[in-house]
């Protein structure tokens, strides 16, 4: 398919091979990729996806039930809410904190470590644009492999700057030069492992982001970055959106909201041979209990959580799929397809997030994309297949 690039993407009628939101007359949403012989179907309404292909966002569709759905392309949180994760995401709603108080500025250079499945990246391209850099740092490469296609579904080839790093985010570091980073962001177990590094790579001024979920996290992230005496002042936050009801004069809040989801701490780094400015008060009774809590014998250290394999192969294979059909417009799939497709696919820059691990065994880049374009042309027609044949009902997620 040969989809439009940059901001038009976002523009002009629905395509074959891109995403729609439907919404019903409930408020409910449903995410679904638009392929030519798809079927759309819930209890709220059904249609075929010819019906929307070629129309322009915004249209209100009557079903031949009845029903009436509204379709438009769904806006960045949107998205992050339905695409298929390995890791637990950041929250829109915590993103643009990270966005904004932490000054994400165009051409920034931006280290982020905790990869997951591509939410907080979204954000951060978008922010750095063509003229930045950003750095995404992910311990197991099935995560990175999702994030790598979430990141690629979204812009489509003219994706910012940005590099994929597989392994320890401590090696990573350690390989960067000194005052080489304007931004760190810490979103892992243990962000107080790399206090002593990042501010070793953090430019004068530059801004670290831890993002925890528990409070222990938080106060001992805190206390290691005040022993460095390289950081201002920690400041920590947590955001909480609630949505109203508006109908009249009958205004009032939602029952239902979003509630914690992490702690964002952030700091800057001093200039070399500063010291932080500390106010002289004396600290509260059993603030700093001997020994802390995390030092204590037996202390309970986080633990990762675990991903079933049987949901990772089902989140890898919709990632897969999804790929396909943004770039033939169909769901119809040749013998193979999804082990050939692992074999061809790499992330933007960096080290390998999905070539095999014989890596002498993948096909060559020419053959891979020898077998892409045959696969297209035979999903179009053009090499004697019958389009539309097979109806393969495309599967779609509700928001």
């Amino acid at each position: 398919m040969n989809h439009p690039s940059g901001a038009s993407r976002r523009r002009g009628p629905f395509r074959a091979g891109e995403r729609v939101q439907l919404t019903d007359v409930k408020g409910r949403k449903y995410t679904t990729m638009l392929t030519r012989e798809g079927y759309f179907q819930s209890a709220r309404g059904s249609l075929r996806h010819s019906e929307i292909i070629g129309r322009d966002e915004g249209s209100v569709i009557e079903t031949p039930d009845g029903h009436r759905l509204l379709a438009l392309r769904p806006l960045l949180d949107d998205y992050i809410l339905s695409m298929p994760r390995g890791a637990a995401v950041i929250y829109p709603k915590d993103a643009a904190q990270i966005i904004h108080a932490a000054d994400i500025f165009p051409g920034a250079r931006v280290l982020e470590a905790g990869l997951g499945s591509g939410a907080l990246t979204l954000s951060l391209l978008a922010a750095t644009g063509p003229d930045g850099l950003v750095t995404s740092v992910e311990q197991r490469e099935d995560f990175a492999r999702i994030a790598t296609r979430n990141v690629e579904s979204w812009y489509g080839e003219e994706i910012p700057p940005w590099r994929v790093e597989l392994g320890d985010v401590a090696d990573v570091l350690a390989d960067l030069d000194d005052a080489s980073l304007d931004h760190v962001i810490l979103d892992m177990l243990d962000p107080w492992e790399h206090v002593g590094q990042a501010a070793r790579v953090l430019r004068p001024g530059g801004v670290i982001v831890a993002y925890v979920a528990t409070t222990t996290q938080m106060s001992r992230f805190v206390e290691d970055l005040r022993a460095t005496f390289s950081f201002t002042e920690a400041r920590a936050t947590e955001s909480q959106v609630r949505t109203w009801h508006l109908e009249g004069l009958a205004v009032r809040p939602d029952h239902r909201m979003v509630a914690h989801t992490g702690f964002l701490i952030i700091a800057r780094r001093l200039a070399p041979g500063s010291e932080p400015l500390l106010e002289k008060r004396r600290p509260a009774k059993l603030a700093y209990s001997q020994p802390m809590p995390w030092d204590a014998p037996g202390a309970e250290h986080p633990a990762p959580r675990t991903i079933s394999p049987k949901k990772l192969r089902r989140v890898l294979r919709d990632v897969d799929q999804r790929a396909h059909i943004e770039r033939t417009g169909t769901a119809h799939r040749t013998p193979n397809a999804v082990e050939d497709e692992a074999k061809c696919t790499n992330p933007k820059g960096g080290r390998s997030a999905t070539a095999p691990v014989d890596e002498a065994a993948a096909r060559p880049a020419g053959d891979c994309a020898a077998r892409r374009e045959d696969e297209t042309r035979a999903a179009r027609g053009d090499l004697g297949g019958d389009e539309g044949a097979d109806e393969h009902p495309s599967t779609h997620s509700e928001n």
